[in-house]
């Protein structure tokens, strides 16, 4: 099996399982089912595996497929990148590059530093896709994605942006009204701002006791419940009561002092980071390289993404 017919048959095995049968591969690299079907079959011959499993329904994976469309994702993107180095070297960077992150982290932080990349790199498009829900970035044919969280280990390179700090925060109107609670007990008798993740879990609010021991509250009688992180800040403006929010979404209101921060030194910031990920590539696109560089060196001088949390103290109410 020469080399041109490895990449065809192995194009056409990752176009299969990506979009699910054999004739909706066919529809995107524009040949027959049968095609697609010899193609597949040949390299299962060539391997001496079986790749699919066929049903009359449904493909599935095998084991030896599972594993073999890890490497064979990483091969033809090393091919893509590869092709725009030779690109690039001729000409400017140019291209489309696809974007996935969260609405607040994408319109507050990233939508405010594109035009100056734009003007640096002109030939440069973008697109960006505003989604809180966790993408399949590989899948769903997204260059790059920005993601918040407790990050786990994938197969995706990670970039750290910086750690994402997290604090209870009150309007000087409702704290004069309500009180400054002294410990994690006395916010039962405070009005709470909860947030609800798409999955429809609660996020919980973490405590450090005296002791050194670590204690989590599932807030409880909560008086408002949001899906965004953003609502979270406006409803605490608005002197409806307490919330969780991350220090970056809160930090021009604390600056102003339109919120205090309140149990600070009790209340944990949690184990969240902001990173960028992009698939595994041994040769990274340059489009997509000159993108990841500069929006970590744009974030790298955003003052609400690097302040530490000690500094933090000085907004306490």
């Amino acid at each position: 099996m020469e080399i041109s017919r490895h990449v065809r048959a192995i194009l056409t095995f990752v176009e299969t399982v990506d979009k699910g049968s054999f004739a909706a591969c066919a529809r995107q690299l524009g040949i027959s089912t049968a095609a697609v079907s010899k193609n597949i079959a040949g390299l299962e011959q060539a391997l001496g595996v079986r790749l699919l499993n066929r049903t009359t329904r449904r493909l599935t994976l095998t084991e030896e497929g599972n594993a073999f469309i890890h490497q064979a994702r990483i091969a033809l993107n090393a091919l893509e990148g590869a092709v725009d180095t030779l690109v690039a070297q001729k000409a400017q960077i140019s291209g489309h590059v696809r974007i996935s992150t969260s609405s607040a982290f994408g319109r507050i932080h990233i939508l405010p530093v594109l035009p100056g990349m734009t003007e640096q790199y002109p030939a440069l498009t973008v697109e960006m896709d505003f989604d809180d829900r966790v993408t399949d970035i590989i899948k769903e044919g997204y260059d790059l994605a920005v993601r918040g969280g407790r990050i786990v280990d994938s197969s995706l390179v990670s970039r750290s942006v910086c750690r994402m700090n997290m604090v209870l925060v009150a309007s000087p109107a409702y704290l004069d009204r309500y009180g400054i609670p002294a410990n994690p007990q006395a916010l039962s008798n405070h009005r709470l701002i909860t947030r609800r993740f798409l999955g429809g879990r609660v996020s919980p609010w973490g405590f450090r006791n005296q002791d050194g021991s670590y204690s989590v509250l599932e807030p409880e009688g909560n008086i408002l419940t949001v899906s965004a992180p953003e609502a979270l800040v406006d409803a605490a403006l608005l002197d409806y009561g307490i919330a969780q929010v991350g220090v970056h979404n809160a930090f021009d209101h604390l600056q102003s002092g339109k919120l205090k921060i309140v149990l600070y030194g009790q209340h944990d910031p949690g184990n969240y980071e902001m990173v960028i990920q992009y698939p595994h590539r041994a040769l990274i696109a340059p489009r997509v390289k000159v993108v990841v560089d500069y929006l970590l060196n744009a974030f790298r001088d955003d003052r609400k993404l690097t302040i530490n949390y000690e500094e933090l103290e000085q907004f306490r109410g």
